[in-house]
C-alpha cells in the first residue's frame, strides 16, 4: 500500500489489509485532520478495507466531526460499503 497526501486529499494505492497500512493511514489522517476539518480519501484501487480503517473512518466523520468523503476506484468495495450502510455516512462515491 501506498499512501500519498495533497492538501486535504488523501490518496490510496493498493490494498488495505494489514495493522501497518492502518497505522499509515490512521497517522496520516490524524496529522491532516489537525489542520483540516473536511478530508476527502481516494481509495484508488483497494479491493477490500480492514474493519479497523472502517471503524476509525467512523470514528473520525460520527465522534471528531471530519467532514470525511471518500472516493472508491473498486466497484467491490463500492459494494461492500453500500452493503456496510457506510457509503452515505463516509459519503463515498465511485470514481
Amino acid at each position: 500500500m501506498e499512501i500519498a497526501t495533497s492538501g486535504n486529499t488523501v490518496t490510496i494505492k493498493g490494498n488495505i489489509k494489514s495493522v501497518n497500512d492502518f497505522q499509515s493511514i490512521k497517522t496520516t489522517l490524524d496529522s491532516l485532520s489537525v489542520s483540516s476539518k473536511v478530508i476527502q480519501v481516494r481509495l484508488v484501487d483497494s479491493i477490500s478495507i480492514t474493519s479497523s480503517v472502517i471503524g476509525y473512518f467512523n470514528k473520525l466523520v460520527l465522534r471528531d466531526k471530519i467532514d470525511l468523503s471518500l472516493h472508491v476506484g473498486n466497484a467491490q468495495l463500492m459494494d461492500l460499503l453500500e452493503d456496510l450502510n457506510l457509503s452515505k455516512v463516509l459519503k463515498a462515491q465511485k470514481i
